[in-house]
């Protein structure tokens, strides 16, 4: 066999002029925005905090019936049950009946856009049980996935003593609805639904001032104050947000435009790579061809602070040589990317064409290389 070894190309990056960075003060108790590409923070305050989330954590809700979905326990055309306990509940509702059924596809509506604290008792009674058991799955669940600052003691953000999950946590949760789920994450940006005769707008104040947001949830009890996870993509470039604590639907919605302008703004959208281009290529061993070429499968591109932009380096990483077959669209390697003060980033390359094994002469060279490279290694003085 061959022995792998770590092949390293740096590659010169193109850059502006550099700029300087304004630092964004905002009113929030608790606050996160990163770049959803690389998850690298642009911005982080009490992030790691605790705090009643009040609808927030309906994403979590939302997020365990959609891996209910995935995982084939339920379809969206399937009937849940609605309980007196569910039409009894207060807040924002969905204004489900007891006694009758709603397919799953609308309470995913009724939650994301009118946000039915009914609904959600609806999901959580149909999946678990009971809420209380839904709850305890939920906790569990969050646990597993990373989310160690949350404890959820009900499905619907219904203020309850213990009822917690930090920004960071919530932040880290869209990032993963937006990435395992983009089928229902098309449903965020949705601006009205109407069940039972009944139309509700969205309460997201972004979706609508052309600042390219399309998600994801608001929330406001009087613990809790005004937040809001949100999303925007501009020039093919994402973030994610969270911010809580505020004072008013006003004062949520001023700094969620002010947040998102600021990050697009402070910050340069760099692309190292568009999808298709060759970023370099690797050695084949028992191959058809001896080279395969590496390729970006998307746009590979970055957030970057302006002021680092001539500081930037990039290198592309595989292990190599790398055995045939090779299917075109495998991941063979990465470009690795390092931004002055921060962990480097990764974005993978994958393999631009299909290498089908060599054949039988193939074979044989490859045997007579390395009995040649055998018999030098033994010979006197040779390392």
């Amino acid at each position: 066999m061959f022995r792998n070894a770590a092949v390293l190309v740096t590659t010169a990056l193109l850059l502006a002029l550099p700029c300087t960075v304004s630092a964004f003060e905002t009113k929030a108790r608790s606050a996160i925005i990163v770049d959803h590409a690389t998850g690298m923070v642009l911005l982080s305050k009490n992030a790691s905090q605790p705090l009643p989330t009040a609808s927030m954590s309906k994403l979590m809700t939302l997020y365990m019936l959609f891996e209910a979905i995935r995982d084939g326990k339920v379809t969206p055309e399937t009937e849940f049950q609605v309980s007196a306990k569910a039409q009894a509940m207060g807040g924002s509702r969905m204004f489900v009946e007891a006694g009758t059924t709603v397919p799953v596809d609308a309470l995913i509506h009724g939650i994301i856009v009118q946000s039915g604290n009914d609904a959600c008792v609806v999901v959580a009674e149909n999946l678990a049980g009971t809420e209380a058991e839904f709850a305890r799955q939920m906790t569990a669940r969050a646990k597993e996935l990373g989310l160690e600052n949350s404890t959820l003691k009900n499905a619907s953000g219904w203020p309850e003593e213990g009822h917690e999950m930090s920004s960071e946590d919530l932040l880290k949760l869209a990032r993963m609805i937006i990435t395992e789920f983009p089928e229902f994450y098309a449903y965020f940006a949705g601006t009205e639904y109407t069940w039972n005769g009944i139309t509700q707008q969205n309460r997201n104040p972004l979706l609508q001032l052309g600042l390219g947001a399309d998600g994801l949830k608001t929330g406001h009890t009087a613990e809790a104050g005004y937040g809001l996870v949100g999303s925007a993509v501009q020039d093919g470039q994402r973030v994610v947000f969270v911010l809580s604590g505020l004072d008013s639907t006003r004062e949520r919605a001023d700094e969620s435009k002010a947040l998102v302008q600021w990050a697009f703004g402070a910050f340069d959208t760099v692309r190292f790579l568009k999808a298709g281009d060759v970023a370099g290529t690797a050695d084949v061993w028992l191959g058809e061809t001896p080279t395969v070429s590496l390729v970006a499968p998307d746009n590979i591109q970055m957030l970057v602070r302006g002021d680092l932009r001539n500081d930037l380096t990039a290198r592309v990483e595989f292990m190599g040589p790398i055995e045939a077959p090779i299917a075109k669209g495998q991941v063979l390697g990465a470009l690795i990317v390092n931004v002055p003060g921060e962990e480097e980033v990764s974005f993978d390359l994958v393999s631009g064409e299909d290498i089908a094994r060599g054949g039988l002469m193939v074979r044989l060279e490859a045997a007579a290389a390395l009995t040649r490279q055998r018999v030098v290694n033994l010979l006197p003085g040779r390392d």
